[in-house]
């Protein structure tokens, strides 16, 4: 367990001179958080990792090995694309140092086991930070301590401007369904995530998905490049409780992206929207109870540990790096682990499998 006098050191195989999420995001996330800091990178090449590393002030190396050998490195992350997740994971395991881990996982269900299997009693840590919201984590708390009564149904319509638009080309691997990076599991993972943690698991799913533009325009080249991956999703299923849960995803959205729940209840309802993808951009709330006028409503203070950076896309993953700061050093386990990814496997699994047969899938074990 760490020393919680020392900040702990965080060493970030993706993090190029060049930008990119790792030096968009979870850089400046870092610098937000006390008691976690870049201490060492990891890149592809010799050329690339002396650059990274002049840019930012760190150790650089050229494999994860050599970034979890060092002493000062006490977490792990992988925020690379996720074709390479499980190649670049299990070596760090194997080290026992503690890893986070960008979303999706893995490229499917079968990676996320084998990664879960092989950490073992090493802490890990999985990149939905979405469940660090101060509104989320409001939102669960509200619906919980019964709110909105017993809740009835939740319904949720989203829309992502990608898979249908045109695509640069070093996001093409995007719409490749077997690649693991696509609609379904980022854009659907990350939303299903958060609204799970809301209204709870879905305890059985049947879906309907389908890839409506099967081509897609590879930038302004005038070329256009095959898309295999989903660009339309519904689902409908019950969450523990009996409430019903549907949700239809839309891909290449001509309005833009966009993000809707409504949570009925027996006495009062819950309508959450946003213009983006809710685990990154804000949320408005607004609230009715037994027949009244909606209003707008904001978390208590006490939700929101970094509110100079409400509206910025680190606002989340701030508050996802301080949970696992003090997971790390006080032992707790308040940030999703592995095991809660390799859950969220499973249910983006079930619904392909019902898309597939047409059948209704059980999730019961969800809850064991």
């Amino acid at each position: 367990m760490p020393d919680p006098r020392k900040p702990i050191g965080v060493g970030i195989v993706g993090l190029s001179a060049t930008g990119g999420w790792a030096a968009g995001a979870h850089l400046p996330a870092l610098r937000a958080v006390d008691g976690i800091e870049l201490r060492a990178l990891a890149a592809s090449s010799e050329a690339s990792a002396q650059t990274a590393g002049a840019a930012y002030g760190v150790p650089a190396y050229t494999s994860v090995e050599q970034l979890a050998g060092d002493a000062n490195v006490g977490l792990v992350v992988v925020a690379v694309k996720v074709p390479r997740h499980r190649e670049l994971v299990l070596p760090v395991l194997k080290t026992g140092v503690p890893v986070l881990c960008e979303w999706p996982l893995a490229a499917d269900l079968h990676e996320a086991e084998e990664m879960e299997r092989a950490a073992g009693t090493t802490r890990t840590f999985a990149g939905l930070q979405g469940r660090s919201s101060p509104t989320f984590r409001w939102l669960a708390d509200l619906v919980s301590e019964g709110f909105v009564g017993d809740v009835l149904s939740a319904t949720v319509v989203a829309s992502s401007t990608e898979w249908g638009t045109p695509v640069s080309p070093d996001m093409v691997y995007t719409l490749d369904r077997k690649l693991g990076a696509t609609m379904l599991t980022i854009a659907f993972g990350h939303a299903i995530d958060l609204v799970s943690m809301v209204v709870g698991e879905l305890q059985d799913v049947v879906a309907t998905t389908a890839t409506r533009r099967r081509q897609v325009p590879l930038g302004r080249t005038g070329q256009v490049v095959p898309m295999s991956a989903e660009d339309q999703i519904a689902i409908s299923g019950t969450v523990a409780g009996g409430a019903i849960l549907s949700v239809h995803h839309r891909g290449g959205a001509a309005s833009g992206a966009g993000f809707s729940l409504i949570i009925d209840g027996t006495e009062g309802r819950l309508d959450v929207t946003g213009a983006e993808f809710p685990h990154i951009g804000p949320v408005t709330v607004r609230v009715a109870r037994s027949g009244g006028r909606p209003t707008t409503v904001t978390p208590p203070s006490g939700y929101d540990g970094y509110p100079a950076l409400t509206g910025t896309v680190i606002h989340n993953l701030a508050h996802a790096y301080a949970a696992i700061r003090d997971d790390l050093v006080h032992g707790t386990t308040v940030a999703p682990d592995f095991t809660h990814a390799v859950k969220r496997h499973r249910l983006l699994d079930a619904i392909a499998r019902s898309a597939t047969t047409g059948q209704r899938q059980t999730l019961h074990s969800f809850d064991k």
